[in-house]
């Protein structure tokens, strides 16, 4: 079933992404997802995050993450895949 392909993407988002709890809104929405991975605030204003987890979870995530909420925008979403880590658990929040 293609739902349970696992994948894992690079994603970095632009916009209104720092000083509005950008990060704990990604992480929580991760959280909601069963999708685990890192989220963190760059030098540049932008926030690079990676997102693994069934395509459907995590495509699910990335409309979230892309509409934002009443604090954060996100103007801009670029993302690559990358390989699957098996070895992750859970979704941090780094510096």
């Amino acid at each position: 079933m293609e739902d349970d392909k696992f994948i894992r993407v690079f994603a970095v988002a632009q916009g209104r992404v720092q000083g509005v709890g950008f990060r704990y809104f990604v992480q929580t929405a991760a959280l909601n997802n069963s999708v685990t991975g890192w989220v963190k605030n760059m030098n540049d204003g932008t926030v690079e995050m990676e997102l693994q987890g069934s395509e459907a979870k995590v495509h699910h995530l990335i409309g979230v993450i892309k509409k934002g909420n009443m604090y954060c925008r996100v103007d801009c979403f670029t993302m690559k895949e990358l390989e699957v880590n098996l070895h992750e658990s859970g979704f941090h929040i780094t510096h």
